[in-house]
């Protein structure tokens, strides 16, 4: 089985942020591997367990900075990489980015492809479903199991629905994103971080790619970002004290005259 896993570096949730021009900044802090990633990462790892001939292949599109996660996520037990990077692939949109993953990925064989339900720096929860409609491939979203047939040609999928969970029946291939659940991702192993360094990772270029000029609209995303700011600092709390008579007409005034909402 080859098994394709899609991966991005994002800011360390627990970080301060900052704003500048219009770009989240939070300079000294450490960048992770995407949190739901993991848990496809681990899936897959989880996978070749079960059947060793299975190929883990990493695809990660950004900056020089995503080989840091890279090479983490191939501690963790995938077999290689390959990392999308180039000077006009800066600033996508979801829309271009799975685009250019889509490139890559119809001219390798794959039979599964795992994705996390959505990145935590934007939320968008779009490229894994893109990307499937894009390969004409089915997929399944927030994904909490997955159980494979004997021959691992077929797979009951359980995904997380409001109230409860639901489950599906796939062939391959398919795509699904990962959501929290599904397992407990591993720490890289000493072992695994030194046999990380001699695995291959592969850099592709638009030019590797094929991507010709005006191919995609890369000057033109679908969504723009108009403004990003911080939400405003909180008010102080105040306690009202007094007679309930006196705090009624208190809360009422504060209601009425500072917040504005009666």
């Amino acid at each position: 089985m080859k098994i394709i896993v899609c991966i991005k570096q994002v800011l360390d949730t627990s970080a301060t942020i900052q704003i500048e021009n219009g770009q989240v900044v939070s300079p000294g802090s450490s960048r992770i591997i995407n949190p739901y990633d993991e848990y496809a990462i681990e899936e897959a790892v989880r996978i070749k367990a079960k059947k060793p001939d299975t190929e883990i292949t990493l695809l990660s599109l950004g900056p020089e900075g995503f080989k840091d996660s890279i090479k983490r996520a191939l501690a963790m037990g995938a077999d290689k990489a390959v990392h999308l990077m180039d000077p006009r692939f800066v600033g996508l949109d979801s829309y271009a980015v799975t685009r250019i993953l889509m490139r890559y990925i119809e001219s390798v064989p794959y039979d599964l492809i795992l994705c996390g339900k959505q990145a935590v720096d934007v939320d968008m929860a779009q490229t894994g479903p893109t990307l499937a409609t894009f390969l004409g491939i089915p997929f399944v979203t927030v994904v909490t199991g997955i159980e494979f047939s004997d021959d691992f040609k077929n797979a009951k999928i359980t995904r997380q629905v409001e109230g409860g969970s639901e489950i599906r029946e796939l062939a391959l291939p398919f795509l699904v994103t990962c959501q929290k659940g599904l397992n407990e991702p591993r720490l890289p192993s000493l072992k695994g971080i030194m046999a990380a360094k001699k695995k291959e990772v592969l850099t592709l270029s638009r030019e590797d790619l094929g991507i010709e000029e005006g191919t995609l609209n890369f000057k033109g995303n679908k969504l723009i970002q108009e403004n990003l700011c911080l939400p405003p600092e909180r008010k102080k709390g105040i306690i009202l004290e007094g007679s309930e008579e006196e705090i009624c007409g208190h809360l009422v005034r504060l209601l009425r005259e500072e917040e504005k909402i009666i």
